[in-house]
């Protein structure tokens, strides 16, 4: 494949693939300018000192340029906006490799470069930053003869965020997840930048993952104040309401399923016999699975509840110890990594930007308005097909199977 040429590729392929910069001799005044699309975060160049693990690449010199030859760098060196400025000027026929790390750890050195720098950069030729877009809107957006004759860069940086919150929510791929342990409090702590859940699943020892549901049979109360004899809240010598465990939450903790399903379906005679008219007949194993089935408790898989008041989500006690999975959402600007735009809903952003600015402003014509909000409607529509990923062969695939009847 061809060196990039000032089209969108910023990268070779050793810097994509492998995650390494080749720099030949003879290097001009002791600088190395780096131009990964990743950042080089730096912390140290003393790899005896803790900010040297800070570092997300590592720096080789060789003598000769040729592999096998290249040893780790040590001398002093300093990194400021990608470029690295060596504290001694190199000989005219030293090679320099700058290497990310990478979960193989490189081919330079020892190759122990561990880390997942190269492959965080791994499939983001798909995405734009915020920066871009907001940069690219001014230019095409903004100006002289344009529908929208001035903006403040400000303006549409915050409708942009905007933007990229409400498109987070349903239309980009912006669902992350958490594999995580149910402590023996039986709580999971929610993720920083948490919004709102997709799916909670528990993962058994194949692999597989089986869905757990919410739970409308409890609750998680949001304040437990200390009562009198009179059921009025007390409160310490801060005239503040003195809280108390949760009865709910440890009666919910200490839950047996089967006592659950009983309770819950409240069945006597035919609906727990046989059909015969002989409640018990075959003891409990056909509890909550026969005549009176509740949809809720119909199943094995544990519930959860949102416990609001510590922020953590609460499960049953039968999921105590074992690997839940989180899926969830986030609203995309957590962390600056996340603030990226799939290149498919790239158009939508720039219409919901433009709607949005003119919509806010007075003495806007409402037929120009109206207008705006169809075509941003419409983009996010696209928006949201291309990204559904359907494919003609698979969709045609799953057809194959419209002889098998589903009765309702």
């Amino acid at each position: 494949m061809a060196k990039p040429n000032n089209g969108l590729i910023t990268e070779t392929n050793a810097q994509y693939y492998s995650g390494s910069q080749t720099f030949e001799a003879p290097i001009v005044n002791s600088t190395i300018t780096t131009t990964f699309n990743t950042d080089l975060i730096f912390g140290n160049s003393d790899p005896t000192t803790p900010g040297y693990n800070l570092n997300n690449f590592r720096l080789y010199i060789s003598p000769l340029g040729l592999p096998g030859t290249f040893v780790e760098y040590t001398s002093a060196y300093t990194v400021v906006d990608n470029v690295i400025t060596l504290s001694v000027a190199p000989q005219s026929n030293e090679w320099f490799v700058v290497q990310l790390l990478s979960e193989y750890g490189g081919e330079y050195g020892d190759r122990d470069a561990f880390g997942d720098t190269v492959e965080n950069n791994y499939g983001g030729y798909a995405y734009t930053t915020l920066e871009d877009v907001i940069t690219n809107f001014m230019i095409g957006y903004v100006g002289a003869g344009k529908l929208i004759p001035s903006a403040k860069t400000t303006d549409v940086m915050f409708f942009a965020k905007r933007g990229l919150q409400e498109f987070s929510y349903d239309t980009l791929k912006s669902i992350r997840s958490q594999e995580l342990t149910v402590s023996p409090n039986l709580g999971v702590v929610l993720p920083q930048d948490y919004v709102n859940y997709v799916n909670v699943s528990w993962i058994d020892n194949q692999g597989v993952k089986h869905i757990i549901y919410p739970t409308t049979l409890t609750t998680n109360p949001y304040e437990t104040p200390s009562q009198d004899r009179q059921g009025i809240p007390i409160q310490d010598n801060a005239e503040e309401n003195i809280n108390t465990t949760s009865l709910t939450e440890e009666r919910w903790a200490k839950n047996d399923l089967k006592e659950i399903n009983d309770a819950q379906s409240n069945l006597t005679g035919m609906l727990l016999s046989d059909g015969l008219g002989y409640p018990g007949m075959y003891g409990d194993n056909y509890l909550g699975q026969r005549y009176g089935l509740q949809p809720e408790t119909s199943q094995i898989n544990g519930w959860f509840t949102i416990n609001e008041r510590t922020g953590k989500m609460s499960f049953s006690s039968d999921l105590a110890g074992r690997i839940i999975v989180l899926e969830y959402i986030s609203d995309g600007l957590g962390y600056d990594a996340d603030m990226k735009i799939p290149k498919l809903a790239e158009e939508a952003l720039y219409a919901h930007i433009s709607h949005a600015i003119i919509a806010s402003r007075i003495n806007q014509p409402e037929y120009v308005v109206q207008r705006l909000r169809r075509e941003r409607s419409a983009k996010l529509r696209n928006a949201k097909i291309r990204l559904s990923n359907i494919k003609l062969n698979e969709f045609v695939q799953i057809a194959r199977g419209k002889s098998k009847w589903i009765k309702y």
